[in-house]
C-alpha cells in the first residue's frame, strides 16, 4: 500500500503533526510564545474589550440560572461523537469497492473515474464538514459559557473573556483552518502521481549481443562447466542462490483509500482542536 511521506513532524497538537508529516512545507517551528502571536492576532478593539473584561468587576447575574448537570456533559459527549460520525461516513461515502476474487469488476465511464480522482468533490466535502463543525462546537460553546456567566464573580468574566476572544480569533481561526484543503491537495496529487509511476511499465533493457554471431570456442566455454570462481558464488547445497523475491504489486487505485484515511485523521484532529475551548468550559463548570 502507498503511505505518505516520513517527516519528521512539529511538536504541537495532533493537526500540526499531521500535517507536517503529509505536506511537502518544510516550516520551522516557531519560537514566539502564545502571548505574543495573540498579540499579533488582536485588534485594538478585541485588546480593549479584553481588557475593559480583565479588570473591572464582573457584572452581577440574577439568581434563577440554569445550573450544569450531566445532561450537558452528555451532550458534549453527543456533538463529539455526531461530529466524528459524520467525518467517518463522509470521507468513506465514495470509497471504491473492492473486487471479490472471481468477481468481474464493474464498468466505469471515464467521467466517473475522473470524479472520483478530481480533488475538487474532495475539497467540496473538507469545506462542508469544517461548516459542520464551526456551527455545532459554537453553539455548544455558547451554550456553556452562558452556564459559566451565570456563576458569579470569576466564572462571568471568564465566560466575558471566552466571548471577547471567540470573536476576536474567529477571523483567523477560520482562515487557519481554510488553508488545510490546499495543503492536502499536494498530498492528494503525490500519491496519485506515486501509484502512476509504480504501476507504469519497465522496459527491459535490449542486450546488444544477443544478435551478435558466436563463434565455436565462445560456446564451448559458455558449455563447459563453472571455474572454482564462478564455484564460490553458488551455496552450500550446490545451487545457486534464489533471485531475490519481487516486491507485491500494487493495487490499482490504491491511493485513494491511503488518502482518504489521512484526510479522516485530519479531520479528526481538526476536531480535537475546535472542541479544546468546549473542554476549557466543561472544565471550569466541573471546578464551580
Amino acid at each position: 500500500m502507498l503511505q505518505a511521506p516520513q517527516r519528521t513532524g512539529l511538536s504541537g497538537p495532533t493537526l500540526i503533526r499531521l500535517l507536517t508529516r503529509l505536506t511537502d512545507v518544510d516550516v520551522p517551528e516557531s519560537r514566539q510564545s502564545l502571548s505574543d502571536h495573540l498579540s499579533q492576532w488582536l485588534g485594538w478593539t478585541d485588546a480593549i474589550a479584553l481588557s475593559a473584561a480583565l479588570n473591572t468587576s464582573p457584572p452581577v447575574i440574577a439568581p434563577g440560572a440554569r445550573m450544569f448537570s450531566s445532561a450537558e456533559e452528555r451532550e458534549c459527549a453527543r456533538v463529539r461523537t455526531t461530529l466524528a460520525d459524520a467525518i467517518a461516513s463522509d470521507t468513506a461515502a465514495t470509497s471504491a469497492k473492492r473486487i471479490v476474487p472471481g468477481q468481474a469488476p464493474a464498468k466505469k465511464s471515464a467521467a466517473v473515474e475522473q470524479a472520483e480522482a478530481d480533488y475538487s468533490n474532495f475539497r467540496q466535502r473538507y469545506l462542508s464538514l469544517q461548516h459542520t463543525m464551526e456551527t455545532s462546537v459554537g453553539n455548544l460553546r455558547s451554550r456553556l459559557r452562558g452556564m459559566v456567566a451565570a456563576k458569579n464573580g470569576e466564572m462571568t468574566r471568564l465566560a466575558v473573556v471566552d466571548a471577547i476572544m471567540d470573536r476576536a480569533l474567529l477571523p483567523k481561526e477560520r482562515a487557519l483552518f481554510g488553508a488545510i484543503p490546499k495543503l492536502l491537495q499536494g498530498h492528494f496529487e503525490r500519491l496519485r502521481l506515486a501509484e502512476a509511476a509504480a504501476l507504469a511499465p519497465v522496459d527491459a533493457p535490449v542486450d546488444a549481443s544477443v544478435d551478435a554471431p558466436v563463434d565455436a570456442p565462445a560456446a564451448e566455454a559458455d558449455a563447459a562447466p563453472p571455474t572454482d570462481g564462478a564455484a564460490k558464488l553458488e551455496d552450500g547445497n550446490g545451487k545457486a542462490p534464489a533471485p531475490a523475491t519481487a516486491p507485491p504489486p500494487v493495487t490499482p487505485g490504491a491511493w485513494l483509500d491511503v488518502f482518504r484515511k489521512d484526510m479522516r485523521s485530519v479531520l479528526l484532529a481538526e476536531l480535537d482542536v475546535r472542541l479544546q475551548p468546549v473542554e476549557g468550559l466543561l472544565a471550569a463548570l466541573r471546578a464551580s
